[in-house]
């Protein structure tokens, strides 16, 4: 028996503690109508929603400008013999990796086996990411050219990937006119630095759109499964032969007829392959063509509304790279 249960069976002391309260709520609810008016009922539909309604998600992080600087190594360099040797000289292990990463900036204005020289001055700044060098910005300054080339990298709003853009604001990097895909991370191979490789390679995840660049019939897909992986080959109306290698599927069968712009699978991995990516070559009367003679090349420049946005980036990647006094 507790003092909850009494002996003539009527819980008194519950029954009071109840009216305690019940007369406490009537107290405070009368204070508050005096204070600012009756509080108004609340919708049962409004309670569900106050129980149910997600909770707002948190501010978008602003993404800083650069790489935060702890992250980032700085070389300043003198050419010697080659890239290769001062990056390895430099770099010991990791120095044929970065020496091919940086070269793909400034392959496209220069001609990195004729017109370097002993002397001329390299500054990269540069993280890790999966054991693969990022370049976060590059300069190298040609006593041939008497002038100093740059590359900074930019990402501009609504952009998929970022790019590298000279002082002014350029691309570093050349875009085919009309090309195979729209959507990529940098054009890792070309046929001027690679010879004894027929084609244009693109960084690219797997899954990316790949389009025919020019109206033409298939000729045939996923031929030499084991070297090319899923493939299409497609003859433009001017006799060309056009190749995409490495592709996660295609969606064309031999003898379909294409349109410019028709999607003809979608990027992979896969055969003779060692990273995502579209291997594009073409070849006309039994020779290899550039696509860079068959395309043109176009460059794209910061949008306006990113200007400011870059020159604060490219200010905060000179420091970076500005020697140490």
């Amino acid at each position: 028996m507790s003092w909850m249960d009494p002996p003539d069976g009527r819980p008194w002391a519950l029954l009071a503690l109840c009216a305690g309260s019940l007369l406490l709520n009537v107290v405070l609810i009368a204070s508050r109508a005096l204070e600012g008016g009756a509080p108004a009922p609340v919708a049962e539909s409004e309670v569900v929603a106050a129980v149910t309604a997600p909770a707002a998600p948190p501010p978008a992080a602003v993404e800083p400008v650069v790489a935060p600087a702890s992250e980032v190594e700085v070389m300043h360099l003198a050419v010697e013999r080659s890239l290769a040797y001062t990056f390895d000289k430099a770099d010991g292990a990791r120095g044929d990796v970065l020496a091919a990463v940086f070269s793909r900036l400034f392959v496209w204005d220069l001609d990195l086996t004729k017109d370097l020289q002993p002397g001329d001055e390299i500054a990269v700044a540069f993280r890790y990411e999966a054991d693969l060098p990022v370049i976060e910005a590059a300069s190298l300054r040609s006593k041939k050219h008497g002038k100093a080339f740059h590359a900074y990298r930019f990402t501009p709003t609504g952009a998929p990937f970022a790019s590298w853009f000279d002082e002014t604001g350029e691309e570093v990097a050349g875009r085919l006119v009309r090309g195979p895909i729209d959507d990529y991370e940098q054009i890792t191979s070309l046929l001027k630095d690679r010879p004894r490789h027929r084609g244009m390679d693109f960084k690219a995840p797997v899954g990316t759109p790949i389009v025919s660049p020019r109206d033409g019939t298939v000729v045939r897909t996923d031929w030499n499964w084991s070297n090319n992986g899923n493939c299409v080959e497609v003859a433009y109306r001017d006799g060309t032969l056009a190749r995409f290698l490495h592709l996660s599927q295609t969606d064309v069968q031999a003898g379909a007829t294409v349109k410019e712009g028709t999607v003809l699978g979608l990027s992979g991995n896969t055969g003779h392959s060692t990273a995502p990516h579209l291997h594009y070559e073409l070849e006309k009367a039994g020779k290899v063509v550039d696509p860079i003679d068959l395309h043109g090349l176009t460059r794209r420049t910061v949008p306006d509304g990113d200007r400011d946005r870059f020159v604060d980036a490219r200010r905060a990647l000179d420091g970076l790279l500005a020697p140490e006094a």
